[in-house]
């Protein structure tokens, strides 16, 4: 199955970027990550790169993998930022992270992630949040408390910690053509005008044209976040939304996996 991607990181009005990403392709399998590296802890950025590193030197394109070789991966990333945190003066720093993995031979998607970095899915022209933020504010909606003034960037889980809450894994996904994903910071979903996001899928023949679109439209001058994303699309997404869309079936729909 035709796997086309693109991918963005901008470091913002700060003074340096946290933010990584990174990606492998094989014959058989792919791999896609996006890491933010915890701010106010020095040593984030890294968190972020030793994670990523971590997983892709232990990713092999050319072979198989299944739901525990997921998991092995995320254990992996967080012993890697531990046993770092031992031997620097970063003795805090950690990162959030979120991964996409693709079996390209059986044509299924698996997904993992810690903190508040999220995975879009645009399947039949309708976009889904898959992934549940580990924030405080997420928590507090979750249980239906007001949320007004809480600061969004408290987060209960991130790779580096030393808490016994295991990463999110998302259910295994059968891939369609013209399924899109998107991997983003929390600096670039927190700008995003998400029935915006959705339409510009129509309008672009590419995910680097995609990302370009969303970035001029929903990204403001002087935002303050680095932000960053992934764009991964299976076949013709562009093709799928303007079909699903000429039934007026755009909106928003989060779910939780």
């Amino acid at each position: 199955m035709k796997i086309t991607i693109a991918s963005l990181s901008n470091t913002g009005n700060r003074q340096e970027n946290q933010d990584v990403i990174g990606h492998c392709i094989g014959s058989r399998s792919a791999c896609f990550i996006v890491c933010d590296g915890i701010a106010g802890n020095p040593g984030g950025e890294l968190a972020a790169k030793l994670a990523i590193n971590t997983i892709l030197d232990n990713f092999d394109g050319e072979a198989h993998f299944d739901s525990h070789a997921v998991r092995q991966f995320i254990i992996k990333a967080n012993h890697a930022i531990l046993e770092q945190q031992q031997k620097t003066t970063f003795t805090k720093m950690g990162t959030t992270i979120v991964c996409l993995f693709i079996d390209r031979d059986y044509n299924l998607a698996y997904w993992a992630h810690v903190g508040d970095s999220r995975l879009y899915l645009f399947h039949h022209g309708i976009l889904y949040n898959v992934t549940i933020d580990h924030s405080l504010v997420e928590q507090m909606r979750q249980a239906g408390y007001q949320t007004t003034g809480v600061n969004s960037n408290l987060l209960y889980q991130a790779l580096g910690t030393h808490s016994n809450r295991e990463a999110s894994y998302g259910d295994v996904h059968q891939l369609q053509d013209g399924d899109a994903f998107l991997l983003c910071t929390d600096g670039f979903w927190h700008i995003l005008e998400q029935v915006d996001v959705e339409q510009t899928l129509c309008l672009v023949n590419s995910p680097k044209e995609w990302l370009t679109l969303i970035e001029k439209s929903s990204i403001k001058p002087g935002n303050g976040d680095n932000y960053s994303a992934i764009a991964i699309w299976i076949g013709e997404p562009q093709d799928v939304t303007r079909i699903y869309s000429s039934f007026n079936k755009e909106q928003f729909i989060s779910i939780k996996r």
